[in-house]
Protein backbone atom coordinates (compact mmCIF):
# COMPACT_ATOMS: atom_id res chain seq x y z
CA UNK A 1 0.00 0.00 0.00
CA UNK A 2 2.55 2.42 0.60
CA UNK A 3 4.00 4.21 -2.08
CA UNK A 4 5.89 7.39 -0.63
CA UNK A 5 9.52 7.48 0.51
CA UNK A 6 10.83 6.57 3.38
CA UNK A 7 8.28 3.25 2.95
CA UNK A 8 6.14 2.71 6.26
CA UNK A 9 7.11 -0.45 8.42
CA UNK A 10 5.34 -3.69 7.09
CA UNK A 11 2.94 -4.89 9.55
CA UNK A 12 4.71 -7.60 10.65
CA UNK A 13 7.74 -4.92 11.52
CA UNK A 14 8.43 -4.03 15.31
CA UNK A 15 7.59 -0.72 14.72
CA UNK A 16 4.27 -1.30 12.56
CA UNK A 17 2.55 1.47 14.49
CA UNK A 18 5.11 4.16 12.94
CA UNK A 19 3.51 4.15 9.61
CA UNK A 20 1.23 7.17 8.24
CA UNK A 21 -1.97 7.68 9.11
CA UNK A 22 -4.12 7.93 5.93
CA UNK A 23 -7.69 8.00 7.75
CA UNK A 24 -8.27 8.75 11.29
CA UNK A 25 -12.03 8.55 13.17
CA UNK A 26 -11.22 9.83 16.63
CA UNK A 27 -15.28 9.62 17.09
CA UNK A 28 -15.44 5.95 16.08
CA UNK A 29 -11.79 5.46 17.77
CA UNK A 30 -9.84 4.30 15.07
CA UNK A 31 -7.34 5.30 12.25
CA UNK A 32 -5.90 3.39 8.96
CA UNK A 33 -2.04 3.80 8.77
CA UNK A 34 -0.82 3.05 5.16
CA UNK A 35 0.54 0.09 5.86
CA UNK A 36 -3.11 -1.52 6.09
CA UNK A 37 -3.04 -1.79 10.01
CA UNK A 38 -6.43 -0.33 11.61
CA UNK A 39 -5.30 1.34 15.13
CA UNK A 40 -7.74 1.84 17.84
CA UNK A 41 -7.84 4.19 20.65
CA UNK A 42 -7.32 1.34 23.24
CA UNK A 43 -3.92 0.10 21.62
CA UNK A 44 -5.62 -2.45 20.00
CA UNK A 45 -4.84 -3.36 16.29
CA UNK A 46 -6.26 -5.85 13.58
CA UNK A 47 -3.48 -6.51 11.07
CA UNK A 48 -4.61 -6.45 7.11
CA UNK A 49 -4.17 -10.25 7.07
CA UNK A 50 -7.12 -10.24 10.20
CA UNK A 51 -5.17 -11.08 12.56
CA UNK A 52 -5.89 -8.86 15.85
CA UNK A 53 -3.46 -7.57 18.22
CA UNK A 54 -5.41 -7.20 21.76
CA UNK A 55 -4.66 -3.45 23.59
CA UNK A 56 -0.76 -3.09 24.64
CA UNK A 57 -0.90 -0.09 27.03
CA UNK A 58 1.82 0.89 29.37
CA UNK A 59 0.52 0.00 32.78
CA UNK A 60 -0.39 3.07 34.94
CA UNK A 61 1.24 3.49 38.24
CA UNK A 62 -1.11 3.32 41.25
Amino acid sequence: MCTHEPSCPTPDAQDREAARTVASHPEQGWSLLCNGIVVFEDTGELLPDGRVIDPHRPATAV
